[in-house]
């Protein structure tokens, strides 16, 4: 059976496929993430596609849709070298992690080689960003487009501290951490409520949602501050993508934002996201006066506590090897990026540039290392072809 593969150029078209989009994602599987749904890619396009081109692909089999492969087309300079290729949406701003092709999980390689068959016609470079390694299913465009002549390569890059929370009581939770972090926990939370009067609120309502959103901006601003500013809310274009964000999560019923407050006055945020039975941790702050007494190790620990009371099956930290996450969980998943390029000279040259932009990087990093200064992320390339 032959399959029809369309290609989504136009921002009206992109809107209008919200419900046939979410319908797919919902039969997709377990793999699925609040970073694959209409409304986050959506958002991410309306507030960061400038002077970007959309290349959704639509797999259909007699008119049903069975993948949705959501690209973009984004033209980069790699040691000089301008080229043009098709990247994720969601990718680089705003952080999005296990971006992937959506796919019914029965017609997975059929629409892997239609997609690959696409890819190839076209004819440009494709490098796609922050997949669930060993699990994602654009990762199959890889072995795929080798076969057509490609030269391939899929790079390990970061990895997703969490904690899998099936069966697990507050209680017997709390037992798995180590001695110190669980006694830290107990004792900064007695001590707050001996102190305050405290209170950690969700927001439920569309009134709750706005002051509470306001609030973890001001705390995220202000926890940053004087370690000279973050990138997660620190442009006036990722406030009102994350703003916009909020409000469709709590209609969704997907959101979690809460704000920890002491004698009434604010102190600490947490923003998460709670897609099927995964809860995502997003982002956070907290005021520098309340640093020493623990707000945002108390914050976390309460939001863990939720995530379980309600029946979630995982506490995800999401991207990032932050000692503090590893306090709180005893597992990671890898992350990996994919990058494929057509048999032709000039993608022949883009790819030795990257290359060899990567192994200056990894070079530098052994001078680095033998000089004392900073450990390293090790980083695998494995090559398909």
């Amino acid at each position: 059976m032959s399959l029809d593969v369309e290609c989504v150029d136009d921002a009206g078209r992109f809107a209008a496929l919200e419900t046939e989009w979410n319908m797919l994602l919902a039969a997709a599987g377990e793999t699925t993430s609040v970073f694959l749904t209409w409304e986050w890619l959506h958002g991410w396009w309306k507030h960061f596609g400038q002077d970007l081109e959309l290349s959704i692909l639509l797999v259909r089999e007699r008119g049903e849709l069975i993948a949705i492969a959501p690209f973009m087309r984004r033209e980069r300079s790699i040691a000089g070298v301008a080229f043009d290729g098709l990247e994720f949406l969601g990718s680089g701003t705003v952080g999005s992690d296990y971006l992937d092709v959506i796919v019914q999980r029965d017609r997975r390689v059929p629409a892997v080689t239609a997609l690959a068959d696409w890819v190839d016609r076209v004819s440009v470079r494709l490098d796609l960003a922050q997949l669930r390694h060993g699990e994602a299913t654009a990762a199959a465009l890889g072995p795929a487009l080798v076969e057509r002549g490609w030269r391939g390569v899929e790079i390990l890059t970061d990895v997703c501290p969490f904690i899998s929370l099936g069966g697990q009581s507050w209680s017997s939770y709390l037992a798995t951490l180590g001695a110190t972090h669980r006694s830290n926990f107990r004792r900064r939370l007695r001590a707050l409520t001996t102190k305050f009067h405290v209170t950690f609120e969700c927001a439920t309502t569309v009134e709750e949602r706005e002051l509470a959103f306001t609030q973890l901006v001001s705390l995220h601003r202000d926890r940053w501050r004087e370690r000279g500013g973050s990138d997660g809310l620190g442009t006036p274009a990722l406030v009102a993508f994350h703003d916009e964000m909020t409000e469709l999560a709590l209609t969704q019923g997907w959101l979690r934002l809460f704000v920890l407050a002491l004698d009434g006055e604010p102190a600490a945020s947490l923003y998460g996201l709670r897609h099927g039975d995964v809860f995502s941790f997003y982002q956070s702050g907290f005021d520098p006066r309340f640093a020493k007494l623990g707000v945002g190790l108390v914050t976390m620990g309460l939001a863990i506590q939720r995530a379980i009371e309600e029946g979630a099956r995982e506490y995800d930290f999401l991207h990032g090897d932050e000692r503090y996450k590893f306090l709180w969980a005893r597992e990671s998943r890898q992350l990996s990026r994919l990058e494929a390029y057509p048999p032709r000279a000039r993608a022949r040259l883009v790819a030795g540039a990257r290359t060899a932009v990567r192994a200056a990087k990894r070079a530098a990093r052994r001078v680095v290392r033998r000089r004392g200064i900073a450990k390293p992320r090790r980083v695998r390339q494995e090559h398909l072809g």
